[in-house]
């Protein structure tokens, strides 16, 4: 879900996300990160009048966006929350297992990186918040203000894979001592300060402010829940497309598939004698891994990491 600019919206993996889903004219299918809505229009069109599409997101700008795309499109609803709570608002419109396709384009989008007020920025000032949704949770710099030092440490390693996590962390909390962090940049050059090996190309505080987001919004807790909800939604023959952006999603989503694939014998202890269990797969693979063409990639260079995985349920 990466537009080049929050005025411009180039959405990643167009064509070859909703070509993935096969979609049918009459179906009903589920765009689980909305963003500014371009597979959803994209989907819409490839719809006939008896088909629908339910949009979900957490961002309020994103929702904004839905609310005028459904008032031009009755086949269209949009709701406010994460794609973790999808098997509650499947179960409350009567789709569960009758679902088509869901997409799932994960991440953070540019309008949010690119808004300094989102406070998801290293580059330009603004409130230290980092919220998808400001209305739930605390801040990042509420956060920042009470955390340990050594749970601020694991957040930059396990989330950010900051190897000078430690580093980082015990330089915030001097810095805190002296005065709270309330804007973007006095982080970022706390931390920045903190990196004694730049990577060329990479802001320094590249990797702990995406640890931080990450933490902040429950990006792989959501993942790991809308995972296990997509799959019972879905019909059998229903296709899951997701795009990931970093190797910790991508991990995740690509483990997930692997097992359901495998079946539920998979995972039983390996030295079992007898396997009690027959092997019994939920899903399978369609095609392999899908990336960005070397034409995407230059016009629009955060699709570079965009890795799209698309498996199809066999019951």
């Amino acid at each position: 879900m990466n537009p080049t600019s929050s005025s411009q919206h180039v959405t990643v993996l167009l064509d070859e996300a909703i070509a993935a889903l096969a979609v049918r004219a009459d179906g009903r299918y589920i765009d689980g990160t909305f963003g500014r809505g371009g597979h959803s229009r994209l989907l819409l069109d490839r719809l006939g009048p008896d088909g629908c599409l339910l949009g979900f997101d957490k961002d309020p700008q994103a929702i904004l966006a839905g609310h005028t795309l459904a008032a031009e499109d009755g086949r269209f609803v949009v709701v406010q929350r994460s794609f973790a709570e999808l098997a509650e608002e499947v179960a409350q419109r009567g789709w569960n297992g009758r679902v088509d396709g869901i997409l799932l384009d994960l991440g953070v989008s540019s309008p949010q990186l690119d808004e300094a007020e989102r406070g998801f920025s290293f580059t330009h000032d603004g409130p230290l918040d980092m919220r998808m949704d400001p209305s739930r949770g605390i801040s990042a710099a509420q956060w920042v203000a009470q955390a340990p030092e050594e749970e601020i440490a694991r957040v930059f390693k396990d989330y950010g894979e900051e190897r000078f996590a430690r580093r980082m962390a015990r330089a915030v909390v001097a810095r805190r001592a002296e005065r709270p962090f309330e804007r973007t940049l006095d982080l970022a050059k706390v931390l920045t300060e903190a990196n004694p090996a730049w990577e060329k190309g990479k802001n320094p505080a590249t990797r702990a402010f995406q640890g931080l987001r990450i933490f902040i919004n429950n990006e792989l807790g959501d993942l790991e829940a809308g995972l296990e909800a997509a799959l019972e939604a879905l019909a059998v023959g229903g296709r899951l497309v997701v795009i990931s952006f970093h190797s910790l999603e991508d991990r995740l989503v690509k483990q997930f598939m692997r097992r359901q694939v495998k079946g539920e014998a998979d995972a039983l202890p390996r030295d079992l004698p007898v396997r009690v269990k027959p092997f019994d797969p939920r899903l399978k693979l369609i095609g392999k891994p899908q990336y960005a063409s070397p034409a995407e990639v230059s016009a629009n260079p955060r699709s570079r990491s965009a890795v799209m995985r698309v498996a199809e349920k066999l019951r």
